[in-house]
């Protein structure tokens, strides 16, 4: 196997539509792993993703949860690339806003998948959305948030499917215990770790969603 673990970015653009909303959104897209393998997520546009690839295996497309704009061409992706798409099930009536005619195959929490030589974690936090998942790297001290944690506080709960008392103890009980060195990958924006947020939890929840 060729290369230590790395981590890309790639920035899609497009629209977040839910309750019928719809506003711009820049997406960040994170493909890990190596020379030889890799595993991605799918927000927006299919292009600049698949050039990021190149020619290196897609072990899996990850989906942190299924909001359309994380899941834009999931399915697109995963058909280009011969990847299974990964979705936690308690997304499933997001998802089929988007893909009604699409499967998926189950994420479940404590998953492990391996790629480059180590594992990505699967840590189900809900409140973003009942399905949304975090991908906790150990050996790299990364944690890929999706909506669930930004620099600043927890993704927005003010929409369908989503909770503000529930993502709050996804937060503390799951994510704020990890060592405080993790750096945090988000879904949107700039990146954080877990020591300059776990401080500000009181905060957070004073201030409501």
């Amino acid at each position: 196997m060729t290369g230590r673990l790395r981590i890309e970015q790639v920035i899609t653009s497009g629209l977040f539509e839910l309750d019928g909303g719809s506003w711009e959104v820049d997406n960040n897209v994170w493909v890990v792993g190596n020379d030889d393998e890799v595993v991605v997520d799918a927000a927006h546009e299919a292009g600049p993703v698949i050039e990021a690839i190149g020619d290196r295996n897609v072990v899996a497309v990850i989906c942190t949860h299924a909001h359309n704009d994380h899941i834009t061409f999931a399915p697109q992706l995963g058909e280009h690339t011969c990847a299974p798409v990964l979705v936690h099930p308690g997304d499933d009536p997001l998802w089929q806003q988007t893909h009604p005619d699409q499967k998926y195959w189950p994420l479940t929490d404590t998953q492990r998948i391996a790629v480059a030589g180590t594992e990505l974690h699967i840590i189900h936090a809900p409140g973003h959305s009942p399905g949304s998942v975090c991908l906790h790297v150990p050996e790299a001290a990364a944690l890929f948030s999706g909506d669930t944690l930004f620099a600043g506080g927890p993704g927005a709960t003010g929409r369908s499917f989503s909770d503000f008392p529930t993502i709050i103890g996804s937060l503390r009980d799951r994510l704020l215990t990890l060592p405080e060195h993790t750096r945090v990958y988000t879904g949107h924006g700039d990146g954080t770790t877990i020591g300059t947020e776990a401080p500000h939890l009181a905060e957070w929840i004073a201030r409501g969603h």
